[in-house]
């Protein structure tokens, strides 16, 4: 008697409501009103070989749902996913193991992205899309996937969700597949009494095709999922389930969301289920059915290594260099030639044109470099020749416009970045990291190569004003674990950034970058990367010291200014640029102590914020900086109004001289 599809999705229901009770904390609703739907997926339609959970061209599934976690660790231990045993489901939610509380990507393999946050999934999960098809333009049908999202009616109402819609549908991102876990329940109860958004018509406005199907219904979900195969369009799917499918008292209501089902309603589920087996016991019929889904993709996997190994073999290299992320040869030569002239170059100019610059000339050394700008193109400065704009339906180009969706852009950048064979970067203005930084924290904890490129990083963008002026960005930023935040000080530190960034594997990075014009401070050619410590002396003092000076971005040239004025006064001075606190947080005591030096006077210089600096000037240490927001007005002015000028630097260690 052969294996059903209800038995099949019933194994996934009672794991998910067995390891949520033994944890006694979980999630068990959403994993047995969603079991049919993933049953469907993955034992008829998703391409996927369970023996190589990172082969290149494999269908991507996104959990979107994180909460529902225990949907996917079931569906990795019955496809066959050799590292997540049973004895890992039994160890749900506890430290250590490969079933943490939400997925996390790089920690349970078959996990394509860490989920959790509502709306990061859907999100994320254009960026796979968008890299499939960009991917193909270049690389033809060794490229030629598609990606599945189960999204919750969570995801839907957070605000990124309509930002990613939007670029799906406008680049006509057909591979994307949408399935909504339509259960009509959120924390507080019925979604009614705070949604009533017709999900159908809000994706067609986005461009998208839509379909609506009963998700306890295999029949249907295989016929809408076959239909969205075929479309032009990214597919929404609505699939009308019970949350907590089979649970006697508490399907479909709140109750099941969150929190053990008790096991008095597991009893009563097994029953009603029809499902008599003991806890974490899955029959050896219905596991074999779910090991031979699992090996379904297999001969799809051999035929297409196959194709991999018939391609020209340079074309072939290429592919497999990019895909393991590893950056081409020529990128340290092109750095020192572009060092090299800027040391000759005596002319100001602000770092984001420096950053044009770079990127200008890396473009063509490094093809798997895609920029992009939140419609501010213009301002960034990210597009150059070597990075034509790609457009809907034509994705064989460099540059996004991503559109006034800085959220959805850097979800999209996560999702670009973890599928891999692209290092993607988006731009915007500083100060509205605030609108994508939970994205940015996920780049952070999952440690993709992320790259934002920040224009107009201080007071010194002048007339737009407070608003625009983002002073406490910096700080915000420097303390998300793992997150490089560089703040270059003239193009040599530019291009050493640039390439820091680029060679950051396991993390992202934020260039922040001046409006206004900065002078040449790097006049001699170096070959090493001096910001590669993240801090380093660049002007010594005469004697002495009995001022060390710490300043970034464009800072550093307002120091080196208070350096020749405290000169003259007899006061020697060193200056240390400092373009990645991070970095220099990172290097070892011997070599932090040493350039913090034995200075009886230390000032740190940054048109922002304070936080962050008493780990190098001592909390009695001087700071020249931002204690409020900004003004309106020409930036020389408005740095003259906060005392970010060089008399003010050379005032205030006269008095603590006395």
């Amino acid at each position: 008697m052969s294996v059903t599809h209800d038995s099949m999705a019933n194994a996934i229901r009672a794991l998910s409501m067995d390891a949520v009770e033994k944890a006694k904390s979980g999630h068990p609703g959403m994993p047995m009103g969603a079991a049919d739907i993933a049953t469907v997926l993955f034992s008829k339609v998703l391409k996927y070989d369970a023996g190589d959970t990172r082969w290149p061209d494999r269908d991507r599934f996104v959990l979107s749902a994180g909460h529902g976690s225990m949907l996917l660790y079931s569906l990795l231990f019955l496809t066959g996913e050799p590292k997540m045993t049973i004895d890992e489901i039994k160890n749900f939610r506890q430290l250590g193991s490969l079933t943490p509380g939400h997925p996390e990507v790089h920690h349970t393999p078959g996990v394509e992205t860490t989920t959790g946050p509502l709306g990061q999934g859907i999100s994320t999960a254009v960026g796979m899309a968008l890299a499939e098809r960009m991917l193909n333009a270049e690389f033809g049908d060794i490229v030629d996937h598609r990606t599945y999202v189960l999204a919750s009616d969570g995801d839907l109402m957070e605000g990124m969700s309509q930002e990613a819609i939007a670029i799906a549908g406008h680049l006509k991102l057909n591979r994307l597949i949408v399935m909504h876990d339509d259960n009509g329940i959120s924390i507080d109860g019925a979604l009614s009494i705070a949604d009533s958004v017709d999900q159908v018509k809000r994706f067609e406005a986005c461009g998208w095709s839509t379909q609506t199907v009963d998700g306890h219904n295999a029949g249907e979900i295989l016929a809408a999922l076959e239909a969205a195969r075929t479309s032009d369009k990214p597919t929404y799917i609505s699939c009308k389930t019970t949350i907590g499918f089979g649970a006697p008292t508490r399907a479909g209501t709140s109750k099941s969301h969150g929190e053990p089902l008790g096991s008095g309603e597991i009893e009563g589920a097994r029953k009603a289920l029809n499902w008599p087996h003991e806890p974490f016991v899955v029959p050896d019929d219905i596991l074999a059915a779910w090991r031979a889904a699992g090996s379904r993709g297999k001969a799809e996997h051999e035929a297409w290594s196959k194709r991999l190994a018939a391609i020209d073999p340079a074309k072939r290299a290429e592919f497999e260099r990019r895909m393991k992320g590893e950056l081409p040869a020529g990128l340290g030569e092109a750095i020192a030639a572009f060092k090299k002239a800027a040391a000759e170059d005596s002319s100001e100019v602000a770092t984001r044109k420096a950053s044009e610059a770079v990127i200008a000339a890396l473009a063509p050394i490094v093809p798997e470099l895609v920029t992009g700008s939140a419609d501010l193109t213009g301002s960034n400065n990210t597009k150059v020749a070597a990075t034509p704009a790609i457009s809907p339906g034509n994705y064989a180009g460099r540059f996004i416009h991503w559109g006034i969706r800085e959220h959805g852009m850097a979800a999209a950048i996560n999702g670009m970045a973890l599928h891999g064979g692209l290092i993607p970067s988006g731009a915007t203005f500083l100060v509205f990291t605030d609108y994508c930084r939970p994205a940015l924290r996920l780049a952070a904890l999952m440690k993709v190569r992320h790259i934002e490129v920040m224009t107009h990083d201080s007071i010194g963008l002048g007339e737009d004003g407070p608003t625009h002026q983002p002073v406490e960005h910096v700080a915000a930023l420097r303390v998300i674990p793992n997150m490089l935040v560089f703040r270059p000080a003239d193009r040599t530190e530019t291009a050493e950034c640039w390439q820091l960034a680029l060679e950051a594997k396991g993390s992202p990075s934020v260039l922040a970058l001046t409006r206004q014009n900065l002078p040449r401070l790097r006049s001699t050619y170096v070959a090493e990367n001096l910001s590669a410590r993240g801090a380093y002396e660049l002007s010594p003092a005469t004697g002495e010291a009995k001022v060390s000076i710490f300043a970034t971005g464009s800072e550093v040239s307002i120091a080196m200014e208070a350096q020749t004025e405290l000169a003259k006064a007899g006061i020697a001075t060193r200056v240390i640029s400092v373009p990645c606190l991070d970095l220099f947080e990172k290097q070892d005591q011997g070599y932090r102590e040493s350039l913090i030096g034995k200075a009886p006077v230390r000032v740190a210089v940054e048109a922002g914020v304070r936080q962050g600096w008493d780990a190098v000037i001592g909390s009695d240490g001087i700071f020249v900086g931002m204690s409020s927001f900004g003004e309106s007005g020409p930036y020389k002015k408005v740095y003259e109004h906060f005392g970010i000028t060089p008399q003010a630097i050379v005032a205030a260690v006269k008095a603590r001289l006395g």
